[in-house]
């Protein structure tokens, strides 16, 4: 009989916690504590920076918030895009050769998944291996075998499948051209399919002017957007050389040195204004999956800042970034975000514009102009947010955001770490503790639980 009692009390038990889980962590926010991906809102996934067990996974931003769907009409240099480095060298990936891949990796997943992430640049290194182009790492200049990936046209098919399904969407490649065949790049994007999609160089400004708008390059399709490394493809191929209309910073460790955002040597300076579009890059020589999630966080957000002074005061259009999906919170997704913010309409987040806004006409409770170099956009927003509200609203701001923040955090944890342990004892048939657990979850830690949405959650 106690048995039974005992039973129905796990039970019981379980399955308020479950539901009060479900409750709780149902479209968590960025930094919350989470459970898995589908508790975080979306465009978010359930992660840590640290391989400590201790630490509980929270919720991290892996998309950026879509400009075109605040403000469109503006042209193309006005916004910023997420690029991916080494876009193809996914982690996971067997080389098509059939051999051991012995490359470095640089990202996650796979080229659509990163485009439904919201990804818009890719840079793509390209060769000529097996009578084919593929995407590739070099040894010594060559590919080979081991440090192959795959034809560079199942790439671009992918990048068509994703242009044809999504008619206003915009994709920037970028390549690292080792192609040496006459009109081999010509002949490959032609045979993926993505010739339609073309936007010509005869388009492109050369003298630091304002590019077409998105409007005029959604409306003649023209919504491929290809630079390559080699300056005489401009005029055999009609494929653009990419510092005649980007200054970038160098690539690199080199190029990662607080304080310093120093020009690619191919580049024209940072702060020429003959170009009119910023790429900013920000990864190491070697990529580091681990260093990845620091990376990605606040330092990003400070180099932002540095290449925004060196660059004559202009925000990039394109951040350049390994493992775009690791950080400790908003990443490169929010980085973006804050750059297409000062690009469109003149504030710190692109949440903050709106159509036929007034250029930096932003909200007053909006930290300005840009948030302290060695702080995450998350936090800076978050301060900018505590300072206004606190002046509002006094005790009553301090109470709300001690109950919202603090207090939800550690109950979720409490209430997960206990069902763990409850699991793990009826697994063991461990009669007096399970008992003792369940007694602690429906008398202790449900009675806190606190409706969804109360205190602005």
């Amino acid at each position: 009989m106690e048995r039974i009692k005992l039973a129905s009390n796990v039970f019981f038990a379980t399955l308020f916690t479950a539901a009060f889980l479900f409750t709780l962590s149902s479209g968590l926010k960025e930094k919350q504590t989470c459970i898995n991906d589908k508790s975080c809102d979306s465009g978010s996934q359930c992660g840590t920076c640290t391989g400590n067990v201790s630490v509980p996974p929270r919720c991290i931003r892996v998309q950026p918030h879509s400009p075109v769907r605040k403000v469109r009409g503006l042209p193309f240099n006005r916004y910023s895009w997420l690029t991916t480095h080494n876009a193809f060298a996914r982690m996971g990936h067997k080389s098509d050769t059939g051999s051991v891949l012995l490359a470095p990796v640089n990202q996650q997943d796979s080229i659509t998944a990163q485009l439904n992430n919201g990804v818009r640049g890719l840079m793509l290194d390209m060769y000529e291996f097996e009578n084919d182009i593929w995407l590739c790492h070099s040894f010594h200049g060559k590919c080979y075998n081991y440090t192959a990936f795959q034809p560079a046209i199942n790439v671009l098919k992918e990048v068509e499948e994703f242009l044809e399904a999504n008619p206003t969407e915009i994709i920037t490649i970028f390549i690292e051209d080792y192609v040496t065949s006459q009109s081999g790049l010509t002949k490959i994007f032609k045979a993926s399919g993505l010739g339609k999609f073309w936007f010509p160089v005869a388009r492109m400004p050369s003298n630091g002017s304002n590019w077409p708008t998105l409007d005029s390059m959604i409306q003649q399709n023209q919504r491929l957007v290809v630079f390559t490394s080699k300056s005489s493809k401009e005029a055999s191929e009609g494929i653009a050389y990419i510092w005649r209309y980007v200054v970038e910073n160098q690539y690199g460790t080199d190029g990662m040195k607080n304080g310093s955002c120093p020009s690619r040597a191919e580049s024209a300076a940072m702060n020429s204004k003959t170009r009119s579009l910023v790429l900013l890059n920000h990864f190491p020589d070697t990529p580091d999956f681990i260093e990845a999630c620091k990376q990605n966080s606040a330092p990003l957000i400070t180099m932002m800042n540095t290449c925004h002074d060196a660059a004559g005061k202009r925000w990039p259009n394109f951040i350049a970034v390994d493992f775009y999906k690791r950080s400790d919170g908003g990443g490169a997704p929010a980085a973006v975000d804050f750059a297409n913010g000062h690009l469109v309409c003149g504030c710190n987040n692109i949440d903050s514009c709106r159509a036929k806004m007034t250029f930096g006409d932003c909200d007053p409770r909006e930290s300005s102009p840009a948030p302290a170099p060695t702080t995450s956009v998350s936090s800076a927003s978050n301060s900018a947010s505590a300072s206004a509200a606190a002046k509002e609203g006094g005790e009553g701001y301090k109470k709300s955001f001690a109950n919202s923040d603090c207090e939800q955090i550690e109950l979720e944890w409490l209430v997960t770490t206990a069902l763990i342990e409850l699991n793990k004892c009826m697994e063991l048939d461990e009669a007096l503790q399970c008992m003792q657990l369940s007694r602690v979850i429906s008398t202790s830690l449900l009675p806190h639980r606190k409706p969804h949405g109360e205190n602005g959650d």
